[in-house]
């Protein structure tokens, strides 16, 4: 189930910093309220995922994948570009998720 909230407060975040955008600089009311409770579901959802896994490593996974989710969502809803080294940032920040729940025991307690 823990992974689940860790899902969800990956979800909530990238929602909400998509959002952020849109607010434009709090001056738009409800892309605020989707900020608001963006924040606020993702790190009660985070806090719950620390129940069970340790600190760093939730953090990597929640923000490495959040990283690469916003910036996907950044060039869908944004427009904003892409260049090769943009790319190759995001698969590696991919590929250290992926090494660090395949190849860590400090993911599984």
């Amino acid at each position: 189930m823990h992974w689940v909230y860790l899902i969800v407060a990956i979800i909530s975040e990238v929602t909400a910093t998509s959002a952020l955008k849109a607010a434009d600089g709090f001056t738009r009311l409800w892309p605020s309220l989707l900020v608001v409770a963006g924040y606020s579901s993702s790190f009660y959802f985070l806090s719950l995922t620390l129940r069970s896994f340790p600190l760093g490593v939730v953090y990597a996974i929640w923000s490495g994948v959040g990283v690469a989710l916003i910036t996907l969502a950044g060039w869908a809803l944004y427009q904003q570009r892409l260049d090769a080294g943009a790319l190759v940032g995001i698969a590696l920040i991919v590929a250290g998720v992926i090494v660090l729940n395949l190849f860590s025991k400090s993911v599984m307690l």
